[in-house]
């Protein structure tokens, strides 16, 4: 089985499912099996509930304070599995949740998942990844129409519930876009966090 939890950098991440409703052009899972000192976290089978809660209950968190979820998949397309986990490493191990995703969980899951979320998440990073509809599609490949007003609505709502909420995109934009992103971030009121691409 693949890692279900893993270090990179500073940070404690949860790998919960390989599912992912987007194609992304520049995404890391498909330039290499592992990240930090994860071998691999391609699952043969995504984890079950037990599973995940198992190996977070089970993990030393000594010297870190928070558990991200992000791995090769997106998190909310295991929705009950992370609203699950979440409430375990909050409760039992008094850690701060942080969820990074693409912003299309209310689309996967056919409802407005922001208030359950609020429940066991303190910050959520969203992928923005284009400053608009037609540059997401093509670089984001979302398997969900009209993916970018849907992950600017999921965002809104986000800020609105949760509060920490930060738009995320990687330094290989074009400048340009790189600015539409910043003007994009003023707009909302959603910080806006470049990445450098590794």
């Amino acid at each position: 089985m693949a890692d279900i939890i893993y270090t990179y950098k500073d940070s404690v991440y949860a790998n919960i499912t390989n599912k992912c409703n987007c194609r992304c052009t520049f995404c890391i899972r498909f330039l290499k099996d592992g990240i930090g000192n994860a071998d691999t976290l391609w699952h043969q089978q995504n984890p079950s509930k037990e599973e995940v809660i198992k190996t977070i209950r089970e993990y030393d968190f000594t010297g870190y304070s928070e558990l991200v979820f992000c791995g090769y998949g997106e998190p909310t397309c295991a929705l009950d599995i992370l609203l699950a986990a979440a409430k375990v490493a909050k409760e039992e191990k008094g850690l701060k949740v942080r969820l990074n995703t693409n912003g299309l969980g209310n689309e996967e899951n056919g409802r407005n998942i922001v208030p359950e979320l609020a429940s066991v998440v303190d910050s959520i990073s969203i992928s923005l990844n284009a400053p608009d509809s037609a540059a997401y599609e093509k670089v984001t490949r979302p398997l969900v129409e009209n993916a970018f007003d849907k992950m600017v609505d999921f965002a809104r709502k986000a800020k609105d519930s949760i509060g920490q909420v930060k738009w995320s995109i990687v330094d290989v934009l074009p400048k340009e876009d790189i600015e539409k992103c910043r003007r994009l971030s003023e707009e909302t009121g959603i910080d806006l966090r470049i990445r450098h691409f590794t």
